[in-house]
């Protein structure tokens, strides 16, 4: 790391990774004077209501989802996260949610850069480097900057010096020592820099200004004392281009033979390359049709029978007859005639003719196919009398390439790791370079597409392999890129047509088509001069994608004998292909499913800390039957929950949403807690005998500073009092749920602020051999301190209580109880009288100008008027209303009831009905709930900014 960083200094004496001097000023859009980490950055920006409103192009490919599916939806629950921690011995990994853990992470108002793991689209775990900044002013929000971290840390970072770009490798073995790569932040910077600034929509770069003043703009931290500021780089339109515009050039064949040594003799060649040779003489294309299906060729005057054609469409790219006889070798000192792929608009005749048994047929003045030599080392024929047939010649090796694919693709059923086995079988076997373009939309809906595809098709790409002594391939588009083919390229008139497309030489116009496809005309002469090969990749009546092969100039172009061969190899390895996808779309029903049904992140309700984990007892589950819950009631409430049904398996954890679903429903009734098991016991007799579990139910009121509590056959909690000492609960126990005829009787404790409720299931406590009561006698020792937060004394139980080799679920649910000052609340009853409307304006607007709140003095007036008339008109004997001030304004007004009211459409010019309208359209957030007697009514409104 010391020599990468000398070379580093050595190359600029100044780098802008540290402060300007004083004084100094830097206008806007100016270049950076040092060095900079030219990266891929991933933009998304979540509005205040937590949607997300901005996902980039870069996101797409980072994260897998599509632009048009993220925009609009909530920002919760779309990147689950999985945050590693090490606690003593073990290692803890505890699930969260990308984006609510930044927002947590940004809630003091100042960015946050770091690292955090998520689970993209495919279900693929990705270290991500994040660059978090909360958006001032009143739209409010969340911007992120995202990279992947993987390449970045294998590879380096791109530099930039200028306009110059560096590669970041110091000597060869400095390579893949960048582990200790992470995201960083400069130092307060008063202006963006202009590459940066055109990444951000513009309405977003004031606030991001703003930000970056306050804590920095991205950066990367190579060591302790290397610091370099990020630019975004384009995969297609930067790094790319300028790949092409600073004039790489492939090796020549004679500089190739230099550094690889002596060509083999013809008896070890190279399995898979036919024998060096003259290639077919050029000759200009015929003005033909192209026919895609067969060899017959006709009149340009007759009208295409096929759908949708027109003339000059392209079918298939060649370069000349494909039985045109080998072109005689150039006399001395005279050059060798330049090989040629195609006319302007790519009007060739098919490449590749179908027959019955995909072999396409051979014409007189065709040579025929030259004999391939048995691979290097081969020491004598096989055994048995087919040995010399199977081996010698082009049938033979066409047979042994089959077999190989058949034995060495397909062995997961991971669509990406298939896709890498077919494309690492085939480079430099048959090609300097191979990837797997798959139709995005495919892989990632569960239902396929009813169209064929089209220009506008995506296609992701999914595996990439080429050979690294073949000359460099800086300017190929990443794994995980977006590309859409139109039909004029080849890649896009396979994939349209399911068709291979051979190309043996690319010629100029071709590569100018192709060029533009991959991102734009200045990758021309980077791809001009090879021979491509692309084949459709088809199963069960679905184009997948394609496979893409190439090779270099000084390799023997593709034929169609080739075409032929791999066309074999793409029908078995799309099987293959399309078993992973079916695999990973039943995967990803399951894994949604049991993901929805435990929560990621802990509701902020005022007067209580939750914090809470789960580890699943099978690590390749995502949840078993433990689960747990926190719900926030009327009066500033909360009811926690941690349940466990009996039994491992998806049928427990299906159980287990049933429990889980049915009892946020009861807990909506406010039903007490004794009550409320009592229901839940009868739902699990009508589900049936096999539905058993234990269940803790427990209420806690932070005005009145208490807590009722029930169990249905659960492990007691532990109850940490303000001085540290732990008390295990003496609660009836109950039978569990789903036996019946047991009655659960339900206890209410006093809390004094600053206690800690310890809830968790048997797999936490229970020792394999040993009793449950010596984890629950450690449970309340000093184990945790009163003055730790929720989510430190969650990993300090685990550290103590928790080993790799339990194999029980285990959920765990911690609750800090800080209860809610008196003076922080107003109560009132008021008569079931008309008049109590005015006095009920009268006592909220004392109140409000007693806290300091007459900005809300007026709409908290209206509101309440609304609600106490609905109420004094439907109550019998009371009404009553309530003011709590936490961190918004909470509104309630409860009557004796027990018919909630609903929203509906108001007549035009009726005087009734606008009450819950108002409300709707005035406040936050709003709702009604069920109570032991009678219902409840509330709203919300947020505090005024100070």
């Amino acid at each position: 790391m010391a020599a990468r960083r000398e070379q580093t200094e050595s190359m600029v004496a100044e780098s802008n990774s540290t402060p300007l001097p004083a004084g100094a000023q830097t206008a806007p859009g100016d270049h950076p004077t040092g060095v900079a980490a030219l990266v891929r950055l991933a933009l998304v920006v979540v509005d205040r209501a937590g949607r997300i409103a901005q996902w980039s192009r870069a996101a797409e490919e980072l994260f897998g989802h599509r632009a048009e599916a993220a925009t609009d939806r909530p920002a919760s629950g779309l990147l689950p996260a999985l945050e590693s921690r090490v606690l003593g011995r073990c290692a803890v990994r505890r699930r969260c949610d990308a984006f609510d853990t930044l927002a947590g992470l940004t809630a003091t108002g100042r960015p946050w850069a770091g690292r955090l793991t998520v689970t993209d689209r495919e279900d693929h775990q990705r270290d991500v480097l994040w660059w978090a900044y909360p958006l001032p002013g009143p739209s409010g929000g969340l911007l992120a900057l995202a990279a992947d971290a993987r390449p970045l840390r294998t590879t380096g970072p791109r530099l930039a010096l200028g306009e110059r770009l560096l590669p970041f490798a110091a000597a060869p073995a400095a390579r893949g020592g960048f582990h200790g790569l992470t995201a960083a932040l400069t130092p307060p910077a008063a202006e963006l820099p202009e590459p940066l600034a055109r990444l951000l929509p513009a309405a977003h770069r004031a606030p991001l200004r703003a930000a970056a003043a306050l804590g920095g703009l991205p950066a990367l931290r190579l060591d302790a004392t290397t610091v370099l500021p990020v630019l975004p780089s384009d995969a297609q339109a930067g790094t790319a281009h300028v790949a092409a515009g600073l004039g790489r050039r492939y090796p020549t064949p004679q500089q190739r033979a230099a550094r690889l040594g002596p060509p083999p003799q013809a008896d070890q060649s190279a399995p898979g390359r036919r024998p060096p040779g003259p290639l077919p003489a050029p000759r200009e294309p015929a003005p033909q049709e192209p026919v895609p299906h067969g060899p017959a060729q006709r009149d340009p005057a007759q009208p295409d029978p096929r759908p949708g054609s027109a003339p000059g469409s392209p079918a298939a790219v060649v370069g000349g007859p494909l039985g045109a006889p080998p072109a005689q070798p150039p006399a001395p000192g005279r050059e060798a005639p330049q090989r040629t792929g195609g006319g302007a608009a790519i009007e060739q005749q098919a490449a590749v003719e179908s027959s019955a048994h995909g072999v396409p047929p051979r014409r007189p003045d065709q040579a025929p196919p030259g004999t391939v030599p048995a691979p290097a080392g081969a020491e004598g024929p096989p055994n048995g009398r087919l040995g010399p047939f199977l081996t010698n010649g082009q049938a033979g090796e066409q047979l042994a390439l089959l077999n190989e694919v058949g034995g060495k693709v397909g062995t997961t059923l991971d669509l990406g790791f298939t896709a890498h086995e077919l494309c690492q079988v085939l480079v430099p076997r048959v090609a300097d370079f191979a990837c797997v373009d798959l139709v995005d939309g495919l892989i990632s809906d569960s239902e396929l597409p009813v169209s064929r595809p089209d220009d506008d098709t995506m296609l992701r790409r999914v595996a990439l392999v080429f050979n690294q002594t073949g000359g460099a391939w800086d300017h190929v588009l990443s794994e995980g890129s977006l590309v859409s083919m139109p039909r004029r390229t080849p890649p896009g008139l396979a994939l349209q047509l399911n068709q291979p497309v051979l190309v043996p030489v690319v010629s100029a116009d071709v590569a100018v088509d192709y060029a533009i496809a991959l991102g734009g005309a200045k990758l021309a002469p980077v791809v001009s001069g090879r021979s491509m090969l692309v084949v459709p990749l088809s199963a069960r009546g679905t184009v997948l994608g394609i496979l893409k092969l190439l090779r270099l100039p000084d390799r023997a172009p593709f034929d169609e004998s080739d075409a032929a061969t791999l066309k074999e190899l793409a029908v078995r390895a799309a099987l293959s292909l399309d078993n992973a996808r079916l695999h990973r779309a039943e995967a990803r029903v399951a894994t949604t499913l049991q993901r929805s049904m435990i929560p990621t992140r802990p509701p902020q309700i005022p007067g209580v800390q939750i914090a809470h984990r789960y580890l699943p007892g099978d690590p390749k589950a995502e949840v078993g039957g433990d689960w747990f819950d926190a719900i926030q009631l009327p009066g500033s409430r909360v009811a926690l929950v941690v349940g466990d049904v009996m039994g491992h398996g998806i049928h427990s954890a299906a159980a287990m949403g049933r429990f889980r679903t049915a009892m946020q429903t009861l807990a909506a009734l406010d039903l007490p807690p004794g009550q409320l098991l009592r229901h839940l016991d009868n739902l699990a007799q009508k589900l049936g005998d096999d539905h058993l579990a234990t269940c803790l139910y427990a209420v806690y009121d932070p005005i009145n500073r208490t807590c009722e509590l029930a169990s249905a056959g659960h492990v007691p909690p532990v109850l940490v009092h303000p001085d540290g000492t732990g008390e295990l609960l003496e609660i009836p126990a109950g039978a569990p749920i789903g036996v019946g005829g047991v009655p659960f009787v339900a206890k209410t404790i006093d809390v004094s602020d600053g206690s800690m409720l310890v809830l968790c299931t048997d797999g936490l406590v229970e020792v394999r051999g040993g009793d449950i009561g010596t984890g629950l006698a450690a449970l309340c020792g000093n184990l945790i301190d009163p003055q730790q937060s929720p989510e430190q004394a969650c990993d300090e139980v685990l550290r103590r209580l928790h080993s790799d080799d339990r194999k029980d679920d285990v959920a765990l649910l911690v609750a800090r109880f800080d209860g809610v000052a008196p003076s922080e609340v107003a109560t009132w009853d008021l008569t079931v009288d008309q008049r109590e409307v005015r006095r009920a304006r009268s006592l909220v607007r004392e109140q409000l100008a007693a806290w300091h709140l007459e900005a809300l003095s007026d709409t908290t007036e209206l509101l309440v008027s609304e609600l106490v008339t609905n109420a004094v008109r439907v109550a019998r004997d009371r009404v009553q209303l309530q003011l709590i001030r936490v961190d918004k304004l909470l509104v309630e007004v409860s009557d004796d009831n027990h018919n909630l009211p609903s929203l509906e459409p108001a007549e035009q010019l009726g005087e009734t009905g606008r009450g819950l309208t108002l409300v709707t359209k005035l406040a936050e957030h709003w709702g009604t709930a069920r109570k032991a007697v009678g219902k409840v009514v509330w709203f919300e409104l947020p505090l005024p900014h100070a």
